[in-house]
């Protein structure tokens, strides 16, 4: 595989960072999310050098003078979306018939195989179709859990990293692993197991070539063991020693499913969160995937530890695997985020209408629950579990990462409350998209993408795919 750069530097991510930097008048915004400001009326927002550079109350002026204005009298404005969790890849077997309509574990079972044969040029195409998804629902930062490793593709998260500093989208790309195969009794297939030397050895790699821990980074890795039904004891505890020392993110499934508590008693002896605990997994840079299956005492030490959580309504609908108690998490002091999951237990990569589905999946057992906090959970909540407090809010020094949603659509017809309506009428598309301040949505579509084009390469992977595995 010939890779088009080397990591940061010399792939000119920090460079592209540098220039171009447009700073944009945001004026008259029809509704505004996300500003802890005295101010009871605000008028604009003023971007420059990729930051949130000026809250105008009414009467105040622009400090300088800016490259753009923005009629915004008809947009609702929100900080750019954060999706906290995902599967690029799976977005090459959506809706696949062997596997639709079955829990977890025969799920997996089933796709493993077929997940088996990507290669890279998969790789990238389904990269770049979640990514355009992504950030045509107004999602600007997002996280991947990659843990598919295979002869065929040895270095994904590469293309991964190279894909999103083209299309100019925040990534945290988790270098997942399987390290105990169905053999040792396990879950996953032998042909995608690593040895554990392996494993870390490539996480040693990516951290060095593509993390940038700075405030505002647009690339950053975290290790992300698959699951505890999926590796070793051994690669639990090798893999926080490791993100401890280099300081980055930590990242698993976790109670997602009653049958993952069976395997974890019957494997380990213990139940999956006391697996992890034991394995130096409890602190403030680890966030968990689903979160379904926690007694009370359990979300209480994961408050304790600073830990976080990332929802997946649709994935935990579509699979069966229960209700994620977000009220007594928040309760208890756990942060939360939202993720749209894997995109064939989804199947869409839309984090609007993610939002839309948290908060009326949380309106079934808590009539309390408000079309605010589901906002929340893709904005700040997001920020607070990957800890970039730079992003998911419009205060001044914010990255200037924007969202701006019309509100001319006929769902929205009659709607008295524009930010309500985003999520109880289901916003879908959003109008325009600024990440780091660069446009990468105007008026409903993608800058310098064919989305044509891109959907159809994308249908044209998958066929290719399925055929490799013998389904088609």
């Amino acid at each position: 595989m010939q890779f088009v750069g080397q990591g940061n530097d010399q792939f000119g991510i920090k460079a592209a960072m540098q220039q171009n930097q447009g700073n944009v008048w945001i004026k008259n915004p029809r509704n505004i999310f996300g500003i802890d400001s005295e101010k009871k009326l605000v008028e604009g927002l003023v971007l420059r050098d990729g930051k949130v550079a000026q809250i105008l109350g009414p009467g105040e002026s622009i400090t300088a003078p800016v490259d753009e204005i923005i009629d915004a009298s008809n947009l609702v404005v929100l900080p750019g979306l954060i999706n906290t969790h995902h599967h690029f890849y799976q977005s090459l077997t959506r809706s696949m018939r062997d596997a639709i309509n079955k829990p977890l574990f025969p799920w997996l079972k089933t796709l493993y195989p077929v997940w088996a044969e990507l290669t890279y040029s998969d790789i990238e195409i389904a990269t770049r179709i979640v990514l355009a998804e992504l950030l045509l629902s107004g999602c600007t930062t997002t996280a991947d859990h990659h843990y598919l490793f295979s002869e065929n593709c040895t270095d994904p998260l590469d293309v991964q990293f190279q894909v999103a500093t083209e299309m100019g989208v925040r990534v945290i790309l988790t270098r997942g692993s399987m390290s105990l195969g169905e053999d040792q009794g396990g879950l996953p297939p032998r042909k995608v197991v690593q040895g554990e030397g392996d494993i870390l050895a490539d996480c040693e790699r990516l951290l060095a070539l593509w993390h940038d821990p700075q405030p505002y980074a647009m690339n950053q890795v975290a290790l992300a063991p698959c699951s505890p039904f999926s590796v070793t004891p051994a690669l639990l505890r090798e893999s926080a020693i490791l993100a401890n020392r280099h300081n980055v993110g930590l990242h698993t499934h976790l109670a997602e499913t009653e049958e993952e508590t069976e395997f974890c008693h019957a494997k380990f002896g213990s139940r999956p969160l006391d697996h992890l605990e034991q394995n130096g997994w409890l602190n403030e840079r680890t966030w968990f995937a689903h979160g379904v299956h926690f007694s009370v005492k359990e979300m209480q030490r994961i408050a304790s530890a600073g830990a976080g959580i990332a929802h997946c309504p649709s994935s935990n609908m579509l699979l069966g695997s229960g209700l994620c108690p977000i009220d007594q998490l928040r309760k208890t002091g756990v942060a939360i985020g939202l993720g749209v999951d894997g995109s064939a237990s989804n199947d869409h990569s839309n984090l609007m209408q993610e939002i839309r589905q948290a908060y009326l999946l949380q309106r079934m057992t808590n009539p309390d629950y408000s079309h605010k906090e589901a906002l929340k959970l893709a904005t700040c909540g997001g920020a607070s579990i990957l800890n970039r407090p730079e992003l998911g809010h419009l205060n001044v020094g914010a990255a200037a990462d924007i969202a701006m949603f019309s509100i001319n659509d006929l769902r929205f017809s009659g709607a008295q409350d524009p930010l309500a309506a985003l999520v109880i009428s289901g916003a879908h598309t959003a109008h325009h998209v600024l990440v780091a301040g660069q446009w990468r949505v105007r008026n409903g579509e993608l800058v310098d993408i064919d989305t044509s084009l891109l959907t159809h390469q994308h249908n044209a992977a998958a066929l290719a795919l399925w055929q490799r595995a013998g389904i088609a």
